[in-house]
This record gives structure tokens, sequence and C-alpha cells, in this order.
């Protein structure tokens, strides 16, 4: 293949932090990588691109009208509400996503909350090293309670390729699943059961969440949605932050409304040193790493690689505005 672009990386820390490599973009052309790009480094840094490659720097129409040579952005990602596509396809830029590549990984961590709120494993382990096992006195001791997550019921709302992976992990601990999704014809033999939304949220123990980001699930987690919850449900968050109403959130595991939450995904990203979700109670909180094992970031570059193979044979894949 002829070396022809090059390729610029606007934000490459959070996908690749030194433990992967970019040398699959010589076989490209010539390539330079950036940790972070403000925007206001934005169009001096990508002048000379072909093609950009980044994950949540902003691409605005008065960027892309700044940007004559380039040709294509492919995403380290899946969303793309970063990027103004109409103005790219007006331009004639085409924008690639990486839309399967980490479904695995965020089901397993929607789990991990779920078995830490079960079994507190992160509690006694620190409730052990502070010396509370030697102690005792008792060849074992009880400090938090613990649960079986057989016969619990899980509530997952959105059915995408993330939400079956779920699924599939629940009913390997032999609980009862419940689902909300807009088109449950679409899944035939899924071995789930298939609920309104009010009928699901009264009957789950832990209700976890997999939609994607839209006009219509904007807040969806909201005081109201909450309310018809069973009381001291667990709710899991690791799709979008601008899902949930932080506010009713907070109030809900404050007052035991629920019983706890998981959350990967805040808004804004990160959450400043005030932010109500940090101050709730019984809320564990990672910094948006459902995507970020080593296995799932080797195949988010893998994809990438491809989405660029196949655009310079013509025959571009995983495009979102042509």
């Amino acid at each position: 293949m002829a070396k022809i672009m090059h390729t610029v990386i606007l934000d490459g820390h959070a996908a690749n932090p030194g433990d992967l490599s970019w040398d699959f973009l010589d076989k490209f052309g010539t390539w330079e990588v950036y940790a972070m790009s403000p925007p206001h480094t934005v169009v001096e840094r990508a002048k000379n691109a072909d093609i950009i490659i980044l994950n949540k720097t902003p691409i605005t129409r008065g960027t892309v009208e700044q940007l004559p040579k380039l040709k294509f952005i492919t995403l380290l990602a899946t969303g793309y509400n970063v990027i103004d596509v109409d103005a790219c396809r007006e331009h004639g830029v085409l924008v690639a996503n990486v839309p399967s590549y980490s479904e695995s990984a965020v089901a397993q961590q929607a789990f991990a909350f779920i078995l830490e709120y079960a079994n507190r494993v992160g509690s006694y382990s620190a409730s052990v090293a502070a010396g509370d096992w030697t102690n005792c006195g008792d060849f074992t001791y009880q400090k938090d309670p613990l649960c079986e997550l057989m016969g619990k019921t899980i509530g997952i709302v959105g059915f995408g390729k993330i939400g079956r992976r779920v699924a599939a992990l629940a009913k390997a601990f032999e609980m009862r699943v419940l689902v909300h999704t807009a088109h449950p014809e679409k899944y035939p033999g899924a071995q789930v059961e298939f609920l309104a939304l009010d009928e699901l949220l009264p009957q789950a123990d832990f209700v976890t969440i997999h939609c994607p980001l839209t006009p219509a699930t904007d807040k969806m987690v909201n005081k109201d949605f909450i309310s018809k919850m069973k009381d001291g449900a667990f709710f899991v968050n690791t799709a979008r932050g601008g899902e949930v109403d932080d506010e009713a959130l907070a109030q809900a595991l404050n007052s035991g409304k629920l019983s706890g939450a998981g959350i990967d995904v805040m808004l804004p990203e990160p959450p400043g040193a005030d932010h109500v979700l940090l101050h709730a109670k019984n809320v564990f909180i990672t910094p948006h790493i459902a995507w970020a094992a080593f296995e799932t970031r080797k195949r988010l570059l893998k994809i990438v690689e491809e989405n660029i193979a196949t655009f310079i044979a013509g025959n571009p894949q995983n495009v979102v505005n042509n």
C-alpha cells in the first residue's frame, strides 16, 4: 500500500497510554500523536492531516471548514456526538466509528459493580488490612451484609449487544432476567421476560441501563423513574452520564430509597469536586473504565486500523455520515 496519507491522533492517551503501539500507521504514511488536544489547538495540529483519529476531542463545523486537506475521521469510540457529522458530510469528510469492540468488557464492568455490592470484597479487604480479622477472636466475622445473586431479579433497560451480554451473565448466576426494549420482537428465543418499564422497575433488585444517549434517554433515570423502582434496589450505569439525573439519584441514595449504585460514566467527565454523586451514600464510582481493558483497547485499535485501510482502498467501513 502506497504511503500517501498523513494521520494525526488528537487524543491518543486514553486508548493507548503506552502499552500498545501506533506503528500500524506506518503503512498508511506519516503520523503524529498527541496525548490530548485542547479545542484551541486542533486546527493547528490537524492542518496537514488527511486522516484524524480521535476519541473525545470535539470537531465543530468551524474546525472542519479550516481543514481543507481532511478526508477521513475515525473515532476511538462508538459514540460520535463530539463530531459535527453534517458539516463533515458537506465538506466531503467521511466519519467512521468503532461500533462493536467493548460489549464483553462493559457487561463485565456492570457485573463488577453488582458483585461488589453483593460480596463487598473491597470493604472486607480493607477491613482485614486494618487488622479487624486479626483482632476479631473468631475464624470469621461479618462487617457488611452479603447477598446471593441466585434468585434475585435483574432489570436490563436496553437490549443491544451489551444488554444481551449482561443478560447472559445474569442467567449464569441463575438470576431472573427482565428486559425493557422498544423492539422485543427482534429477539425471539432470548429466554428473558420483556416488560414495559413501569412493570420492570418495581420488580428488579438490580437495574442496569444499556441505551445510547438520545433525546429520549436524556435524564431518563429521573425522580419519576427512581420512584417506580423497588425500595432498596441497586442501580448501575455503564452507558452514558447524561442519561441520569444526578440530583435525583443522589437523593435516592442518601434517603435509602436505593441501597446503592455503581457508576462508570458521569456528566461532566471528569466530575468537579462538588459533584453531587461524589458525596452520595453507598455509591461505587469508577472513572469511565468499562472499555479500558488491555484486550478491549487492542481490539479497538485493530478496528481503527481496518477503518483506515478500507477507506484508502475505497470501500470504507463503519461510516456514520455517508
